[in-house]
């Protein structure tokens, strides 16, 4: 057998290359990682990477060995015993299975190939799972806030930014670079005319001429205003993006018995891409979970998605304890609020426009995005039906529907997309 090895040396940026050939060499076992370990992480460990085990089974590499020459016939052994399709028997003693079997002398094996992604590889590829090339960040929408600040001064402004301290020092300046060629000359002025005063007969018209200047210079040197218009400067203020730091995402979902484990998983998957949108955007991010049947009830986020509690379905009491919440922890003026509701819209029918008053009357002011999701493959439900009168007033509330896992992402697009300017 031949091996051919590449002892080249390294190029720049080649090893970057070989990893990417790697991940696309092994994308099937690399994707099935990926989505074993989503299904056993919590939506604040997205972000981070993982470490996936390739079986040795599959590294293995093809090889070039010198055939036969010529033309050759090869006659290979019969088999009197079994048919296609026949059944083996287990062989006898169980020394087929590891781990009850005592130690051998013989045979080897190789360690699974384990291969670190990173937090960017490992995104990539759970977008991928949602049918993504990847996530284009800049085409997502971003609420962002001006603050002024100082920069400087500036020759024009209002007369209520004018900068004293500033305007006078520059008339200062000005005064003393137009007057003291004057005052030096009436300096030597000085000095003349006290040397010729010395012969007071002999030079009297030289005197007269050099007090007469004086009094010119004098007067010139008065004439220099005190401040003059381009001497004023204005306090310069612009307006720089300021970083919203804080902000809260609450997690919305009905666990009525009409919310099987299907749709609680895609819910599940909008969430995650919610939240690392708002990671993106902020420094600091609290997430609030509430799940309801007929009673709402803030939970953590393992009861959220795997409890088993179920029950019929009251929209409203999520909708009340949501704006209770946000009342006592999280005061708009503090917090940026978000909410996202995740629904098969399956609503009690008197309970549908309770939760629009809600909606309508208190809890938009206080968010700001408002997002409901109603996840079904059939025809909407009387919740969207409510909901639908809301968007129409409310810029900052936006329904959409996931009929499955495919729709998450162009849903999620759609929901956060930059608005034309």
């Amino acid at each position: 057998m031949v091996r051919i090895i590449d002892r080249r040396f390294d190029s720049k940026k080649k090893s970057t290359a070989n990893r990417q050939r790697f991940m696309r060499r092994f994308k099937r076992q690399i994707r099935k990682a990926v989505a074993d370990a989503i299904d056993g992480r919590s939506i604040r460990d997205l972000e981070s990477g993982e470490e996936i085990s390739i079986p040795s089974k599959d590294l293995s590499e093809p090889s070039f060995q010198h055939g036969k020459e010529g033309v050759w016939e090869q006659v290979f052994t019969g088999n009197d015993r079994f048919a296609s399709g026949d059944g083996i028997d287990r062989p006898m003693g169980g020394g087929g299975s590891g781990g009850g079997g005592g130690a051998s002398n013989e045979g080897e094996s190789e360690d699974d190939f384990v291969f670190q992604l990173s937090r960017d590889e490992f995104l990539d590829v759970f977008f991928d799972d949602l049918a993504l090339p990847n996530l284009v960040r800049t085409e997502l929408a971003k609420l962002t806030e001006f603050k002024t600040q100082r920069a400087g001064f500036t020759s024009d402004g209002v007369p209520t930014n004018i900068n004293v301290v500033r305007s006078l020092r520059g008339a200062i300046g000005r005064r003393k670079a137009l007057g003291a060629p004057l005052a030096a000359r009436v300096r030597e002025i000085d000095d003349e005319i006290e040397a010729l005063e010395q012969d007071t007969t002999a030079h009297l018209d030289e005197i007269a001429a050099l007090r007469e200047e004086r009094s010119r210079l004098l007067i010139r040197i008065e004439a220099i205003p005190f401040i003059d218009r381009f001497d004023l400067r204005y306090n310069n203020r612009i307006r720089i993006p300021k970083p919203i730091t804080q902000a809260v995402m609450f997690c919305v979902m009905d666990v009525s018995g009409s919310m099987d484990e299907q749709k609680k998983a895609t819910a599940k998957r909008f969430f995650m891409l919610l939240y690392l949108f708002l990671r993106r955007n902020y420094e600091h991010i609290d997430v609030v979970f509430i799940r309801h049947h007929t009673i709402a009830k803030e939970v953590d986020e393992d009861e959220f998605f795997h409890s088993r509690e179920s029950g019929g379905t009251v929209v409203s009491s999520a909708l009340r304890l949501m704006t209770d919440i946000v009342r006592d922890r999280y005061p708009p003026g503090a917090w940026n609020v978000y909410g996202a509701q995740a629904s098969d819209g399956d609503n009690w029918d008197n309970d549908s426009p309770i939760c629009c008053d809600i909606l309508d009357k208190e809890l938009l002011a206080l968010c700001r995005y408002f997002a409901y999701i109603e996840i079904t493959t059939g025809e909407a439900q009387n919740l969207w039906r409510q909901y639908e009168g809301l968007t129409a007033h409310h810029r900052n509330f936006a329904l959409q529907r996931i009929e499955s896992l495919e729709d998450i992402y162009p849903v999620f697009r759609e929901l956060f997309k930059k608005e034309p300017a």
